[in-house]
């Protein structure tokens, strides 16, 4: 064999092994998500040789898959698109063309993201909410809050609660032509999070006078205290959010002090004096058998106290819903959740679906079998897949028969 002719065998045999990916049997499209995934761990393995090198930070590099999937506010013959802010906060609106007899519906969006990057500009979030806007006669409000790492919660739950708060005043209703009874909230991974944490906020909010009819979780990231899940185990590295990324936002989004990021990452970052936060996320009691398979529940190992007193965000409700009281939940609008089997992620949802269940809320869970974290980012071209335009047709049809 030739000199050559090694080097390209050599070389295909490289590019082989990093292109493939374990890719779970029923999943469609198996190449296709195999070379997007391909993709996504190129700018990962960037972002950490940048990061390595003191150039930038990490998320500073995944940020430019935000840059690239930018899209302009362009409105077109069915939607009128602006961006504008609500005190303060950026949003792009969706304002509907067709006209209507009566007030239109409303859907408050927030895009996820790990809370450190992703933008309701993004190409995907821009052509969902159009699609939403469209389909539904709905106003439509993405909402643009501040990133991670420059800023930490709360400032992403603060932006959003400014956001959804001004919005739900009967005058700014009435200024966009909204119904007051038939508003929801969204969101999907850490936007997910961000609309569950606002909508048991705003339980307490006595100046909110309008009430959400609904509120839609998808794949949603729900709790800090046990990242070592069946989930978590099963799908580690899983496309497109392997463990490791997920911790890492998580981490981010509390500090930028790797020792956090450390600690979340073999599951020893919560001090033993909140132990009885753990009855929260117990997955044993909360997760239907067939999703435990033949994982065993093991107790908790505790880290050090220091860690929870420098950054008690990872703590709070606001950034980890599923930490709530069962009286907390009490008064939630009806709830449709949405997991995907190969996400690291899936457990969380599930387990708030059974804890609102037990207060008697009513809930919709819509399992897909055959789906990954982030399904709905892959609904344009060329990264476009099958299952991406179903699981969004799935969700808008449910807003649309809801709300």
């Amino acid at each position: 064999m030739g000199t050559k002719s090694l080097c390209l065998l050599l070389a295909s045999v490289l590019v082989a092994y990093y292109v493939y990916t374990p890719i779970p049997e029923n999943i469609e499209e198996r190449w296709k998500l195999m070379l997007i995934n391909a993709g996504f761990r190129t700018v990962s393995h960037v972002a950490e040789f940048a990061e390595w090198l003191g150039l930038m930070h990490y998320m500073e590099v995944l940020m430019m898959i935000t840059s690239i999937e930018y899209t302009a506010p362009i409105s077109d013959e069915n939607v009128t698109v602006t961006d504008t802010k609500f005190n303060n906060v950026p949003a792009r609106l969706y304002i509907p063309r067709k006209q209507s007899s009566g007030l239109k519906r409303a859907v408050i969006y927030i895009h996820g993201g790990g809370w450190c990057v992703g933008g309701s500009a993004m190409e995907p979030y821009d052509l969902l909410s159009r699609w939403t806007a469209n389909k539904l006669n709905a106003v439509v409000v993405s909402v643009e809050y501040r990133l991670a790492p420059m800023y930490h919660f709360p400032v992403q739950f603060e932006d959003v609660y400014t956001v959804v708060k001004f919005f739900l005043q009967n005058s700014v209703l009435a200024q966009y032509g909204v119904d007051p009874n038939r508003i929801c909230i969204s969101g999907d991974s850490a936007g997910g999070n961000l609309a569950a944490a606002v909508a048991q906020q705003l339980l307490d909010d006595l100046e909110v006078k309008v009430k959400l009819k609904i509120q839609a979780l998808l794949y949603p990231a729900l709790q800090t205290l046990d990242l070592d899940l069946p989930s978590y185990k099963d799908n580690e590295n899983k496309p497109i959010l392997p463990k490791s990324l997920m911790v890492r936002f998580w981490s981010e989004y509390f500090t930028t002090d790797v020792s956090l990021q450390e600690a979340m990452a073999s599951n020893r970052h919560v001090p033993a004096e909140s132990s009885h936060l753990f009855r929260f996320v117990n997955w044993s009691n909360l997760l239907p058998e067939k999703f435990k398979k033949d994982h065993v529940y093991a107790s908790p190992i505790y880290g050090s106290s220091m860690l929870g007193k420098k950054y008690p965000g990872f703590l709070d409700p606001r950034a980890a819903p599923l930490l709530v009281d069962d009286t907390k939940l009490l008064g939630l609008p009806v709830t449709y959740v949405l997991t995907c089997q190969h996400d690291v992620l899936r457990d969380d949802g599930i387990m708030y679906v059974s804890r609102l269940r037990e207060v008697g809320i009513e809930v919709i869970h819509d399992h897909i079998e055959d789906a990954i974290h982030g399904v709905l980012m892959f609904i344009t071209s060329p990264t476009d897949l099958a299952l991406g335009h179903r699981v969004a047709n799935k969700y808008i049809e449910w807003v649309n028969v809801n709300l």
